[in-house]
């Protein structure tokens, strides 16, 4: 059966090449984008099968009023794609008030209202999937990203929950991990020059530059691979929770856990010091 996607952030990027690869197949896409005039072109090639929603996500009274649309429009929704967002980059001495908190309302508060209008539906049918769009960022830190790591590890926690409050009404839950996609110019996006970097201060050039070097030489992956591998996960009967798009933050990530598990294991003795209690209690829990 054709499925009945919304996706936010239809515009460009990835969030494009999901909803071209869900209407190439002939399902049906609620397409939200802060512009519609964005989406014209989909709209002339696959006509009724693409309900254009001008949706900017951290208005929540607009998100509530076109997810209800879409429901009706299409009559059910089986797969939600948060994709909206973007990366504020800083480093944490740099990030003012503002920037911080627009990070945090689109991608954290956004994602949270499109859920919470979208879930009722979603629920009452006893079927559907929540995928939202994290990052390798999700799962591991990087100067200069704190902002930007600060909302992904949010909303990985938040989906996380999500997944376990939904199970039993049938809902599943998936966060998409991405390492670097070719989405400007077929070129990975670069990370110190996108439009939302915080005023620089001398002291963290040096940094700066480093980063840069590091973010040059991860590979860039198609787009449009990852839209076909998107179709795979919403088809599969039991998809993951998470899932990495990409090979070039895998080893990275293999290391960051196991350094985390290395850390904890040796300081096993002074955790069970800060539990309290007498010494043969304190043993046994070693």
């Amino acid at each position: 059966m054709s499925k009945v996607w919304f996706v936010t952030g239809s515009s460009r990027g990835l969030g494009r090449c999901f909803v071209e690869a869900a209407l190439g197949r002939g399902d049906r896409v609620a397409a939200a984008a802060r512009s519609t005039a964005s989406l014209d072109e989909l709209v002339a090639t696959y006509g009724d099968a693409v309900l254009p929603l001008e949706v900017d996500v951290t208005d929540k009274a607009a998100v509530f009023e076109n997810v209800k649309r879409a429901a009706e429009h299409f009559g059910r929704l089986d797969v939600v794609v948060n994709n909206a967002g973007y990366a504020q980059i800083g480093a944490i001495e740099e990030l003012t008030e503002a920037e911080l908190r627009d990070q945090l309302e689109t991608n954290v508060f956004g994602p949270v209202w499109v859920v919470q209008a979208a879930l009722p539906y979603l629920r009452d049918q006893g079927s559907g999937h929540f995928v939202q769009l994290s990052s390798a960022a999700g799962v591991v830190a990087m100067p200069l990203g704190g902002a930007y790591h600060a909302s992904r590890w949010a909303i990985e926690a938040l989906n996380e929950t999500l997944a376990k409050e939904v199970a039993e009404f049938g809902i599943k839950v998936t966060i998409v991990e991405p390492g670097g996609y070719a989405t400007r110019d077929g070129k990975n996006p670069d990370p110190l020059a996108n439009g939302h970097v915080a005023e620089t201060t001398p002291v963290y050039d040096g940094l700066r530059r480093r980063i840069a070097e590091v973010a040059a030489k991860q590979p860039a992956g198609d787009p449009k691979a990852a839209a076909r591998a998107l179709l795979k996960v919403v088809d599969a009967p039991n998809p993951p929770l998470r899932v990495l798009f990409g090979r070039g933050f895998y080893p990275m990530i293999q290391q960051a856990y196991a350094d985390r598990l290395a850390t904890w294991a040796e300081w096993q003795e002074l955790s069970a010091e800060a539990q309290g209690g007498d010494a043969e209690t304190v043993g046994a829990s070693r």
